[in-house]
């Protein structure tokens, strides 16, 4: 579906950007028992006496953070219970004195945690570093930062000290609109109207620039009191890598009542024609090796309170859909980014170093692949969106692809759209990987009949396909033989798998 060039009349413009985005820091010379003992050893600590080497450092670290709270002016609680939203209570506070900039609020809560401790080794009968699950006092700090807006900072308060930056993209664009005096409202995280679509897409688009590293060890050494000392000995401070990431793009229509019209139906028709290859397409993935998946491939569709939303996943990676005010989102979430590929240097044995396409990390310096990956997405997202008809299809329509033609003197039948090989190719030639690149004859035949490679098949697609496009439902690409669907194509055909759909799930 063309949403784009549809209701291009009705469109204000389109911003991709980020939205939520959690980042967690790690010292990885502290997370090894071998280095963690070594550092020890430079702080002259022996095994016995690590317990109280240990509560010194959080006691140490505690009263830092509760005084960089006074400091700043900022509230301190306390949370008895993890049912109590700790958002929540930070924006209450916040809107008590909402033109604040800075910390806000600090909460701490005892809550599970992966800790270095020193531990009695039954196997050697000796005391030893170890890594141990257990819960620890965490500090959750919240601040309504000059640079990235509304975040927060959390931190584990033993060894190794973890911390959780989250950070949202809407936010952290609305700080530099502002620099650039573009005009925006905002509602639910989404811009409603912006003043210059193009002006704000290219600022968006230089956030990949920025070393957002650099502004994130800024503010864990303002907190965490022991990084220089762990920095001064283990030669390294944080390493920053993104736990998750969202990436979305906004059609934002000029008014609500131009989405409405149609939302419904397309979420609705998206629902029921999608099938699991369009669904592994939509991730960039090779529809031949879908069988070698082994994953889980779903689709949920839901109306919660704030509207409509349907979402598409794909392993622990999702695309979802859904409106906002005025504005038509399509988001994608990347948990799991070693299910795509990243060009990089990679170091062989020999020590030489040779760049090729590798499983992706999680590494906050491959945020730019993050938004190339979900861009792709949401673009064939886009683009395999099923035409909809909000008066449904006429009638006229329907008879005129069930009547025989003739055309040149050569006459060709209709199509039975009660008959279930009629519907399969209807199925397969709709289908999302077919969208840029079109199919052939090979394609259809593989798809349709086992015995796909007799001359007798091949003879029958090939009179399909002449039939396919004599009732203008095809047409073929210039100077392949290759075909894709019309647009009156496309139309009929995802109302009627639509229907259809219906009428088994029912």
């Amino acid at each position: 579906m063309k949403i784009l060039s549809v209701y291009s009349d009705k469109i204000n413009g389109v911003l991709s950007s980020f939205d939520r985005i959690i980042i967690n820091g790690y010292l990885l010379n502290l997370q090894n028992s071998r280095q963690f003992l070594y550092y020890l050893i430079q702080n002259n600590v022996q095994l016995v006496d690590f317990a109280s080497f240990a509560q010194k450092k959080t006691k140490a670290l505690c009263d830092h953070i509760e005084q960089f709270t006074l400091d700043n002016n900022a509230e301190l609680h306390y949370m008895y219970s993890s049912k109590t939203s700790k958002s929540e209570l930070a924006h209450q506070i916040f809107e008590k004195n909402p033109t604040k900039t800075g910390l806000i609020a600090t909460l701490s809560i005892v809550e599970p945690c992966r800790k270095m401790t020193v531990l009695y080794d039954k196997s050697t009968n000796k005391l030893s570093c170890q890594s141990q699950y257990t819960k620890c006092k965490w500090y959750y700090l919240y601040f309504n930062d000059s640079e990235f807006g509304w975040m927060f900072f959390k931190i584990q308060t033993w060894f190794p000290f973890n911390v959780t930056i989250y950070i949202n993209g809407r936010e952290y664009l609305s700080k530099l609109f502002n620099k650039e005096n573009i005009q925006y409202t905002m509602y639910n995280n989404s811009f409603s109207s912006v003043s210059d679509f193009d002006k704000a897409q290219n600022i968006a688009d230089s956030i990949l620039n920025k070393h957002l590293s650099d502004s994130f060890d800024g503010l864990a050494s303002k907190i965490n009191i022991h990084i220089k000392d762990i920095q001064r000995i283990m030669g390294h401070s944080y390493y920053w890598c993104v736990e998750a990431c969202e990436f979305a793009t906004d059609i934002t229509f000029k008014e609500r009542s131009d989405l409405e019209i149609f939302y419904k139906k397309l979420v609705e028709t998206s629902y029921f024609t999608f099938s699991c290859n369009d669904i592994y397409s939509f991730f960039g993935r090779n529809i031949k090796y879908i069988h070698q998946f082994k994953g889980e491939i779903s689709a949920d569709l839901r109306n919660r309170y704030l509207g409509y939303r349907i979402k598409f996943k794909l392993g622990k990676n999702q695309v979802k859909m859904y409106d906002k005010s005025n504005s038509l989102r399509i988001e994608v979430t990347i948990n799991d980014p070693k299910d795509f590929k990243i060009y990089k240097e990679v170091e062989s044995k020999d020590g030489t170093t040779t760049k090729k396409w590798v499983p992706m990390g999680k590494s906050v310096a491959n945020l730019y692949r993050y938004a190339e990956i979900s861009k792709n997405i949401i673009n064939r997202y886009i683009e395999a969106l099923p035409e909809i008809n909000l008066e449904n299809i006429r009638l006229t329509e329907l008879e005129n692809i069930s009547k025989p033609i003739t055309v040149e003197g050569r006459k060709y039948s209709g199509f039975n759209l009660l008959n279930s090989e009629t519907l399969r190719l209807f199925e397969i030639i709709s289908q999302g990987k077919f969208l840029i690149k079109g199919f052939n004859n090979a394609h259809v035949r593989k798809e349709l009949y086992e015995d796909s490679d007799n001359p007798k098949i091949i003879n029958k697609v090939t009179r399909l396909l002449s039939k396919l496009r004599q009732h203008n439902l095809i047409k073929k690409i210039n100077h392949k033989n290759r075909y894709m669907l019309t647009v009156k194509g496309r139309r009929i055909i995802s109302n009627l798998l639509l229907y259809t759909n219906r009428e088994i799930l029912s």
